[in-house]
């Protein structure tokens, strides 16, 4: 009876929609919850347990054993018919998890989606009023400590400001929503529900680092940010569709991570630096963390002069025990020196993937506005939507 159960088990997983994980969309899902009726993969499964059993109860495909009511109610149910229940009242401006994305923000999909049943009911999803306030910790610029801030959201002002003191009349700061970039990025800022807030202020790029004791609360604010930004761009281009302008509401990164740099004679010594890939524009700082970009250059496509190759030009040596590239550009070349050859081949693929990639002419227009270390206004991305 089990191996006729267990091969009845194997059957389902091939039926149209179980062949992913219901939650994070991860191939080959190996567990399910028994009494919710879904196929999950294993990393979805230990925070289905972090739910408690009345809520979820999980057992493995392959290892467990399964009881024929147990069959029954998989074979009733199943991923398609748990996500017309669960997630009748998705909103465009919520983010749906892959399987490589933070763990907070994948967690925090599951609590609401069985937990708080917020797309069961639209009035649970406080996230999407157009106002939110409340305490954030943030990184100091010049002390680096992180200390409680007062922040405010007000999707009819296009902003998000904050204040050093709840007090205080003024804020520190005023970000508008149309610039600003949202991004989880626990490992860097050293907090599991870190989020980084990069925008545009005269004309160069600024960094927020922020985090919230509760994971619930960091989300909240990512999908209000998230949903302020999605309406008013629903305003401004009211033909464009969701798929269009769900695309221009937040970024990840392309990739990040630790480089060597020299001067554009390539004699200078190589200086360690941070590297991040913002969709085409390559940033470089001391630290991680930091408030500004050294500088940033455009990378564009390569019918306009803009190539990645393996190596250094001849004269030109790299450092012992790295592997180096060169990114050419029609100003100058760029010479960098990666730790690993893994990192160097991933830094060329991005890379050239970009420059393979056709400009759009608001993307021209950006291009020309980095000069040093100033940087284009994201809003003008943005344009390209209606094109």
């Amino acid at each position: 009876m089990a191996e006729l159960n267990k091969q009845a088990l194997m059957d389902l997983l091939k039926r149209p929609g179980n062949d992913k994980c219901a939650d994070c969309g991860a191939p080959d899902p190996d567990w399910a919850s028994y009494n919710i009726g879904v196929f999950i993969c294993k990393s979805c499964s230990d925070m289905h347990k972090m739910l408690g059993r009345h809520i979820s109860k999980t057992k493995s495909v392959r290892l467990d054993e399964w009881t024929n009511e147990h069959l029954e109610f998989m074979a009733a149910a199943g991923n398609l018919s748990a996500k017309e229940k669960y997630e009748q009242y998705v909103p465009p401006c919520v983010r749906r998890p892959g399987p490589t994305d933070c763990h907070v923000l994948r967690e925090q999909w599951i609590r609401a989606k069985y937990e708080r049943h917020e797309f069961m009911d639209v009035d649970k999803q406080t996230y999407l009023h157009g106002k939110k306030d409340g305490f954030l910790w943030k990184r100091g610029k010049e002390d680096n400590r992180f200390q409680s801030r007062l922040f405010m959201l007000d999707e009819e002002e296009n902003c998000l400001k904050y204040y050093q003191k709840p007090e205080n009349k003024e804020p520190k700061a005023i970000l508008r929503l149309s610039e600003i970039n949202a991004t989880f990025c626990p490992e860097k800022i050293g907090n599991p529900n870190g989020l980084q807030l990069s925008y545009v202020k005269d004309g160069t790029t600024r960094n927020l680092y922020v985090y919230s004791d509760d994971g619930q609360d960091i989300v909240d604010w990512y999908n209000a940010i998230r949903s302020a930004s999605y309406n008013r761009l629903k305003i401004a281009y009211p033909g464009a569709n969701d798929a269009d302008l769900v695309k221009l509401l937040t970024r990840e990164y392309v990739k990040e991570g630790y480089l060597y740099k020299t001067g554009p004679k390539g004699k200078e010594t190589f200086r360690k630096r941070w590297f991040t890939l913002d969709d085409r524009r390559l940033m470089y700082y001391s630290d991680p963390l930091d408030a500004h970009p050294k500088g940033e250059f455009f990378i564009g496509y390569k019918g306009d002069g803009y190539t990645v190759r393996d190596g250094l030009p001849p004269g030109l040596t790299e450092m012992n025990n790295t592997y180096a590239f060169t990114v050419a550009t029609p100003d100058r070349n760029w010479y960098f020196c990666s730790e690993c050859k893994e990192d160097q081949e991933e830094w060329i693929d991005v890379l050239k993937k970009t420059t393979d990639r056709v400009l759009y002419p608001q993307e021209q227009s950006a291009a020309a506005a980095i000069v040093n270390k100033r940087s284009a206004p994201l809003s003008n991305i943005k344009e390209k939507i209606t094109n």
